[in-house]
């Protein structure tokens, strides 16, 4: 049986037998001695290994150790006379499991850049940082879960596959047809992509069984090689039915500052590494996260504040425009200095399904704003009345026959509801001060780029 090395730095008693596997980071000689740093990706800290001629393997095996080597452990914890740790372990046997050519080996110990290191997607999990963002990456995932699930939330796996194109801008990847006798014939029997969105179908969920979510991979076709935009990505998305646009607000808000002190609270060591290495005042940032309440400013607000502002953008800002990441990071970041709530955005820059308010010029829908990032996450109230709904669908030139289904939610028992969509890779930046998007997933897929 294996421990965990983050379970021996903090649960195992000293003068217990303990076993461990993992890989070398460093192998350092003296006399008869040999150190070896070992991590098994369980947390950032090594465990040394204390290695003495004494094990038959020392010199055919133990000196001949290099970085990347894996290795199991068995020996004895004993307290640790070095400075920086409490225990190590005094080797009884070292098994080497596998080898790691010191000459090919490209991850040696030195500080490799997050370019270089993008090259090695089959590698980069191995350091210290990428190994951290995997870490946080999956506490932010247990705690989505965890979040909804006392919340009293069902969660709904929406299709992948979809005939639906949710925010109705075409950037969707086709699946491919099939091919039969030699002609060309769509495999579903019409078109179909990869969902940008779980949204229309978990509304099908919400309006049948209560509070809803979706949590999974959603796929955008645009052509853009920014720091900001993946190909693929993960959305997590919330339903609620007989819920406006203010609970909307009330459960966004509720869920980032759940996710990050619990981050904070489980994943300490890591985000103290960021903060340290990736962006001086990262912890301050996340705690004014959780200690404030988000402002809020309506679209018309913002906007009235950027066109007065003294500072030069690249992209003009009038009413009717929609806001650009420069226009959103200086709202949240040098006018309101915290997490900005915007709703009520012109009906004509926002999808078909968004609530119209009274006037018609605008639509009930709310963008939040983090300092750092711009936007996170993006929601509306739905659009329940039919009429209004089906004006909006002729009006952005959907076809209404192809949501047919869509419309019969609001044909059979129509409620108020709402939601939105929270960029689950978006939120990992947030966290972790990763300035490229493309660090915090474990397989970026961007325009001619699709490693491992």
């Amino acid at each position: 049986m294996k421990t965990r090395i983050q379970i021996l730095l903090k649960d195992k008693p000293i003068g217990s037998t303990v076993s461990v596997a993992g890989w070398i980071r460093t192998r350092r000689d003296t006399g008869d001695f040999s150190f070896l740093e070992v991590n098994d990706g369980s947390c950032l800290a090594n465990i040394q290994v204390i290695a003495s001629q004494e094990l038959k393997n020392y010199t055919s095996e133990v000196r001949q150790l290099t970085t990347g080597c894996s290795v199991s452990i068995r020996g004895e914890l004993k307290e640790s006379p070095a400075k920086g740790q409490d225990v190590e372990i005094h080797a009884a046997e070292v098994v080497v499991v596998g080898q790691a050519d010191p000459e090919t080996y490209p991850l040696q110990k030195k500080r490799h850049s997050l370019e270089f290191l993008r090259e090695l997607c089959h590698l980069r999990p191995r350091t210290n940082a990428l190994g951290a963002v995997a870490r946080v990456r999956s506490r932010l995932s247990y705690g989505v879960h965890q979040f909804f699930h006392e919340k009293g939330f069902l969660q709904v796996h929406t299709p992948i596959i979809t005939t639906s194109d949710c925010e109705g801008a075409g950037e969707m990847f086709q699946v491919g047809s099939s091919s039969e006798n030699g002609k060309e014939q769509h495999f579903f029997g019409r078109s179909a992509g990869l969902t940008v969105s779980g949204q229309l179908q978990a509304e099908v969920y919400a309006l049948s069984l209560g509070d809803v979510y979706t949590f999974g991979p959603t796929f955008r076709a645009e052509n853009s090689n920014t720091s900001r935009h993946l190909a693929e990505f993960w959305m997590v998305e919330p339903e609620m039915p007989f819920c406006d646009l203010k609970g909307n607000m009330q459960i966004a808000e509720m869920l980032l500052k759940y996710l990050l002190e619990d981050v904070m609270n489980n994943c300490a060591e890591d985000l103290n590494l960021f903060d340290k290495f990736i962006e001086k005042g990262l912890l301050s940032k996340l705690s004014g996260v959780v200690d404030n309440k988000f402002a809020h400013a309506t679209y018309t607000d913002a906007v009235d504040i950027l066109s007065k502002a003294e500072k030069m953008f690249e992209f003009p800002v009038e009413w009717g425009v929609d806001l650009q990441s420069e226009h959103e990071r200086y709202l949240a970041e040098e006018v309101f200095n915290c997490p900005l709530i915007v709703t009520d955005y012109p009906a004509v820059i926002k999808p078909f399904y968004m609530r119209v308010n009274d006037g018609g010029k605008t639509v009930a829908a709310m963008d939040i704003l983090l300092p750092g990032i711009g936007e996170i996450a993006g929601g509306s109230q739905r659009e329940e009345r039919l009429e209004v709904l089906k004006s909006r669908m002729v009006e952005a030139q959907i076809d209404i026959e192809e949501y047919n289904w869509y419309l019969d939610l609001r044909r059979y028992g129509t409620a108020p509801h709402s939601g939105f969509g929270l960029g689950f890779e978006r939120l990992v930046q947030f966290v972790t001060g990763m300035k490229n998007i493309r660090e915090v997933i474990p397989f970026p897929r961007t325009p001619g780029s699709a490693p491992c």
